[in-house]
């Protein structure tokens, strides 16, 4: 039940019953279970249940198991592993577990998030601390060793990135300089390699780094229960002089968002306590410097857009007056039509839907692409929106959006009242006001008079 418990990641996940009055120290007894090895395709296709759905339940709930339960399933391979008839992914045979505390969970996850910055001297420093490495060795050979064998993370495709070939360069390393490896990490390895073996098996294009990396990004953004987390989420998204690394912090959040559970709110109001922290004035100056210029493109790419899209949409000849009038017929026409059929269907919304679509397709190719600064903001508007994965499949219908978008809204109130009850932040507000209201000053005059856009330097980011 521990393992194993009806929460929103793992919802679709059975154990057995055990039968404790059956059960001795060497047999251990459980309930019959009818179902199918993830391996068996035909079996699987004839009960139409979804591969790509059991491998992502496979690796979450393995996930979970680890890095917040401690005590895990250590043997997942295909024999221990079942789905039954209604889709739910069974566990078998628990005779290897094993148990991770919490700070050796943390250094695990701290490990990771020093491999993804290429900080090798810090990883051998939690390697210390978590015992693999002796008192007084000289870790110098061993920080460059790590350096010309590990990838790249941040320039290889996550979702190429295999966990045998990362995990086979470490333990080349390990095996040549004097690491003493605690049975929890080799558990682990060997628990993480097997679920990769077993999730291509199913589904050739899967990769373990690429289906856990949105729970760790979760993990560092929302769980500020540790220090060792609150010290990875500062590594992974600040420079070490305070500034902030805004690609990745956008990586963070595309990638949290694809994890069950996953709460943006939670991770905003982390950094917002950051922000008004005595450590935060760097990055307070780093995002009005971003707003200043985010807001200003934003502002000038606008209009232009408006005065592009009025042009495209300007009917200029008849080509073009037949056009309009062309679609402004069909969605008349496709409404009346159909109107009695989907009165008595009760598809009058599915009908009107179809023509709107019509026209609305027909004026996506006449209109411009939308700007980068436009496709920012709009990107930025959906990643705090988010609520994670399985949370956002259960919205159903536009009324439910509604509700969830501005349930998400009232969540953000009490973040900015914090942010305006700190001088700091309305001081620095006023400044933002003030910048862009000298840039809008100095393009309306330049504008005016017939000038080239005045060009603004500004620290990049």
């Amino acid at each position: 039940t521990e393992l194993y418990a009806q929460d929103v990641a793992i919802a679709d996940v059975f154990v057995p019953k055990v039968y404790s009055e059956l059960t001795t120290r060497k047999v251990l007894t459980l309930e019959w279970v009818d179902g199918f090895r993830l391996t068996d395709s035909e079996s699987l296709e004839a009960f139409n249940l979804d591969r790509k759905k059991l491998v992502d339940t496979l690796v979450q709930c393995s996930l979970r198991q680890i890095m917040e339960n401690g005590f895990f399933h250590a043997d997942p391979h295909a024999g221990n592993l079942l789905a039954t008839r209604d889709g739910r992914l069974c566990y078998l045979d628990f005779g290897m577990m094993s148990y991770a505390n919490a700070n050796q969970r943390n250094g695990f996850l701290l490990a990771v998030v020093h491999i993804v910055n290429r900080d090798w001297g810090e990883l051998v420093r939690v390697y210390q601390k978590l015992g693999f490495i002796p008192e007084g060795t000289d870790v110098k050979p061993i920080e460059l060793a790590l350096e010309d064998a590990l990838p790249d993370v941040l320039n290889t495709d996550i979702s190429e990135l295999n966990f045998k070939n990362v995990v086979g360069k470490l333990g080349d390393i390990m095996y040549t300089y004097p690491f003493s490896l605690p049975p929890f990490y080799i558990s682990i390895i060997r628990c993480l390699g097997v679920l990769e073996g077993l999730a291509i098996q199913v589904d050739p294009k899967a990769r373990i780094i690429s289906e856990a990396y949105p729970y760790v990004a979760n993990r560092v953004l929302t769980d500020d229960s540790q220090e060792e987390l609150r010290e990875a989420l500062r590594r992974l998204i600040f420079t070490t002089d305070g500034h902030i690394r805004w690609s990745r912090l956008e990586s963070l959040l595309d990638e949290a968002k694809e994890s069950s559970g996953f709460d943006v709110v939670q991770a905003v109001d982390k950094l917002v306590d950051y922000v008004i922290s005595s450590e935060g004035e760097e990055l307070l100056n780093d995002i009005a410097d971003q707003i200043v210029v985010e807001a200003d493109s934003l502002g000038r790419d606008t209009v232009l857009y408006i005065t592009n899209a009025a042009g495209a949409l300007a009917v200029r000849d008849e080509r073009g007056a037949a056009k309009a009038l062309r679609s402004l017929v069909d969605l008349i026409q496709n409404k009346e039509d159909k109107q009695g059929e989907d009165q008595e269907a009760g598809k009058d919304a599915s009908s009107a839907t179809t023509g709107i679509t019509k026209v609305l397709d027909s004026l996506t190719e006449t209109l411009p692409e939308p700007t980068p600064a436009m496709q920012r903001t709009m990107k930025l508007g959906v990643l705090l929106g988010t609520r994670g994965a399985s949370s956002l499949a259960a919205t159903t219908n536009s009324n439910n959006a509604a509700a969830d978008t501005a349930n998400t809204i009232q969540k953000f109130i009490p973040l900015v009242r914090k942010l305006s009850q700190e001088p700091r932040v309305t001081s620095k507000a006023n400044e933002v006001v003030a910048r862009l209201g000298e840039r809008l000053v100095s393009r309306s005059l330049r504008a005016a008079f017939g000038l080239p856009p005045p060009v603004f330097e500004i620290a990049e980011m």
